[in-house]
């Protein structure tokens, strides 16, 4: 039986370096069948880096890479994804905008990847992607039922790159606090650019994709960084039936640091990317197996 440590580890790069990618670089050095092909970002000397890394504006520096782990926006995967899987690089992504959104970019690398025979794992995050999981194997549990996912209090990554991307906004702060059965209040704070007008920053948030569903706040601060704190929260809630037998109660909940946890996920699937036929898939059609290190047959009689 071919041991771990004999196999070859994987190569797997980083595609930006926000709190994200620094999370996701220490995760990649961290796991033991793995090796860091170095860092692609636009700034040639990112911030904070860790002394050694190969960092580069074009992956094709790096040499070989077998996966690249894109820590980008939501917004930017559509294209940065279809881009590397014709390099022939698997691709994970943390795309975190639930509905038809996802299930487009599910769609449009699923083809790509089947063209270029690469493997892209999308919304690998943690909502979507292993709080996903969780929902699915609860319908299996109690196939009749309602479930209530409440995130918060907490920051959540998305909503606040998507209002620092709106036009006179210096900085951001998405806050996540939910009110109970899946509703959520989303209380934003910005920092303007001196000649913003207020009012039409907060009604392009309001309007936005990320908010348009919600209750939401936009409150103007003088200095946004003061009230950063990267924790977030999960509570999930099902309520159903298994068979005719009613009130099956299920619950779920996490506190995390939403940068770590996020860039955990996305190294995990990395590995579960190298397991998978070409085409795209999302964190609920993966084997879970195949997110775990070493010998199947050992996992099983480990953990089963």
């Amino acid at each position: 039986m071919t041991k771990e440590s004999d196999m070859k580890k994987i190569r797997v790069a980083v595609a930006g370096y926000g709190n994200i990618g620094r999370c996701a670089v220490e995760a990649i050095l961290e796991a033991s069948d793995m090796e860091l092909a170095g860092v692609v970002s636009r700034r040639t000397s990112p911030e904070g880096v860790f002394s050694g890394i190969s960092v580069t504006n074009d992956v094709k520096k790096l040499g070989k890479v077998d996966v690249i782990l894109l820590c980008g926006t939501s917004r930017s995967i559509p294209e940065t994804a279809e881009e590397y899987l014709s390099q022939g690089i698997h691709t994970v992504d943390s795309f975190d905008i639930h509905g038809d959104e996802l299930w487009n970019l599910r769609h449009q690398l699923d083809k790509a990847g089947k063209k270029y025979k690469t493997v892209s794992i999308v919304s690998a995050g943690w909502d979507p992607g292993s709080d996903s999981v969780v929902r699915v194997l609860w319908e299996a549990m109690a196939p009749t039922g309602i479930t209530f996912t409440n995130f918060g209090p907490g920051m959540s990554m998305g909503h606040t790159v998507a209002v620092k991307s709106i036009a006179g906004v210096r900085n951001a702060l998405s806050m996540s606090i939910p009110t109970g059965a899946g509703a959520h209040h989303r209380a934003v704070y910005v920092e303007l650019e001196s000649d913003a007008d207020f009012a039409h920053v907060e009604q392009a948030i309001k309007t936005d994709a990320y908010f348009v569903e919600d209750y939401t706040t936009v409150t103007q601060v003088d200095n946004v960084s003061a009230l950063i704190d990267m924790g977030h929260s999960v509570l999930m809630e099902r309520k159903g039936v298994s068979g005719v037998t009613h009130n099956q109660l299920f619950e779920y909940r996490m506190k995390i640091n939403n940068p770590a946890l996020t860039a955990q996920i996305m190294t995990t699937c990395a590995r579960a990317a190298m397991r998978q036929q070409p085409g795209a898939y999302t964190m609920s059609e993966i084997p879970v197996m195949d997110l775990l290190p070493g010998n199947r047959e050992e996992l099983i009689k480990k953990l089963v």
